[in-house]
């Protein structure tokens, strides 16, 4: 088991602090703006992406980096199934370019353990670069035996027990079990249209 470390953040004279706290509705156009820049016109058909759509994320834990007013990261966790274990996948996590170095990202990913772990969550897995998600006690020891729905690397399918043995036995694909987003309402205005009118 390996618990999520605290992260201090040290600040150089010209860089402005930025603060973690909970996604907003208002951030969503940031949000999808920063993860295009981030990731590019394809994210949408990336394998990771088919156990997000139309799936909302895992409640409290969606988080917002923002610094002087402005969203310069963001990272989401989802519900899923890791070949019948329950579990949390960890992504997309995206940083703006120009607060790379300020440590955002590894905040990011902080208070979304800790977040995970205080809701009682067991464990995460995420599709990323090992080298970087090594620090937050994530590896490819727990999820050999493990599946993505589509093309992946597997040496970049890495999980972290965060109660230990809550990975023991995963087997098989990983599917998407969260909640489905809420389906959009139509306006009154509309719906008075589709009714059939009466004589």
């Amino acid at each position: 088991m390996t618990a999520a470390r605290k992260t201090t953040v040290a600040l150089t004279p010209d860089a402005a602090p930025f603060a973690i706290r909970a996604e907003r509705a208002s951030d969503v156009v940031a949000r999808e703006a920063l993860l295009d820049a981030c990731f590019g016109d394809n994210r949408h058909l990336r394998t990771c992406q088919r156990l997000r759509d139309g799936r909302a994320p895992a409640e409290g834990l969606a988080l917002s980096a923002m610094r002087q007013g402005r969203l310069v990261g963001t990272v989401r966790l989802w519900h899923v199934s890791a070949g019948g274990i329950p579990a949390l996948m960890l992504g997309p996590l995206a940083v703006e370019g120009s607060s790379r170095k300020l440590g955002v990202g590894v905040a990011l990913v902080d208070h979304a353990l800790a977040a995970a772990k205080a809701r009682g969550h067991r464990a995460v897995i995420l599709l990323g670069d090992a080298l970087y998600y090594a620090r937050f006690g994530f590896s490819a020891a727990r999820t050999g035996e493990l599946s993505l729905p589509g093309p992946y690397e597997h040496d970049r399918l890495l999980g972290l027990e965060l109660r230990e043995g809550a990975l023991d036995g995963a087997w098989g694909m990983i599917v998407a079990t969260g909640a489905p987003l809420p389906k959009p309402k139509a306006s009154r205005a509309r719906k008075a249209l589709l009714m059939p009118h009466v004589a």
